[in-house]
């Protein structure tokens, strides 16, 4: 592995001001591609780099949302930290894909957080449905960053760098409270246990995203929802329940810190509320035509 390419292409990304979770995921990326082909990446020529992708997209079957990420963490190398131009960087694009996301019902997601018995666990949880968190922006939310006294958490440098604010409701605040009583951690809302659970309280590494995507599946399995979810599951279900009980489309992407609108209308294909007081309100606009 040439830690010195991989160290530069670092620091280029800490220059352009790239989150941390960016540079980890393109710096991944990057590292694959050097060990498959056992080389520096200076010596990869176009035409093995179009055979990395065909064997991406054949053999390793990546959605289009990972080989997106292949593509930009390997032409971020290329273009900006070799300099290198290659014309496949610009041909390598799956069409894109219209799947709308899986939702959980409000009774479902209920199941499934009453489901769970590690009180990290279920606050955590709780944490990203009832504020349509990411995943990581839970995990690594620190103590400054809940106001109790507005109702609000700050989210700092999110997706895209931005930051946000989101309400936090009474019950949520109540069940961090409560688990925050265990470890009393200073920094962080949800500390990494250790080993022994007996260094929570003095802890400087959040709780692994792993931890709870596990926690979540199994309490999926266990009250037997055969849904495809995923802890991203609880964001989506938070805008589709949201826009059911009538809040304003904008209102949804501010709180779920989308740069455009367009990304947040999905949810408004899944929202049988809506689409059924549409047909009511049409129905009655266009009685008198027949």
């Amino acid at each position: 592995m040439n830690t010195k390419i991989i160290t530069r292409m670092e620091q280029d990304m800490q220059l352009l001001g790239f989150s941390q979770r960016t540079q980890e995921t393109y710096l991944y990326r990057a590292k694959k591609l050097i060990e498959y082909f056992n080389k520096p990446p200076e010596q990869i020529t176009n035409e093995e780099l179009r055979q990395y992708f065909l064997y991406l997209k054949n053999e390793k079957k990546y959605a289009r949302a990972t080989q997106t990420i292949a593509l930009c963490g390997i032409k971020f190398l290329f273009e900006k930290t070799l300099n290198k131009k290659f014309d496949v960087l610009n041909l390598v694009r799956s069409p894109r894909e219209n799947k709308l996301p899986v939702v959980l019902s409000r009774e479902e997601v209920k199941a499934v957080l009453k489901n769970i018995r590690v009180l990290r666990h279920r606050a955590c949880l709780t944490l990203i449905y009832s504020c349509g968190l990411r995943l990581h922006e839970a995990t690594s939310l620190r103590v400054e960053q809940v106001d109790s006294k507005r109702m609000l958490i700050h989210i700092q440098k999110a997706k895209g760098g931005s930051d946000r604010y989101v309400p936090i409701p009474k019950s949520t605040l109540n069940i961090l409270r409560d688990h925050y009583k265990i470890h009393r951690n200073p920094l962080l809302v949800f500390p990494a246990p250790g080993r022994g659970e007996a260094n929570e309280s003095t802890s400087t590494k959040p709780l692994p995203d792993t931890s709870i995507q596990t926690v979540f599946k199994k309490s999926l399995r266990e009250i037997g929802i055969t849904k495809n979810a995923s802890v991203h599951t609880l964001r989506h279900s938070y805008a589709t329940h949201l826009l059911e009980d009538g809040t304003d489309i904008r209102i949804i992407q501010e709180y779920l810190g989308h740069k455009s609108i367009r990304t947040t209308m999905v949810y408004t294909h899944l929202t049988p509320l809506l689409k059924s007081d549409i047909s009511k309100k049409i129905n009655n606009l266009m009685a008198d035509l027949y």
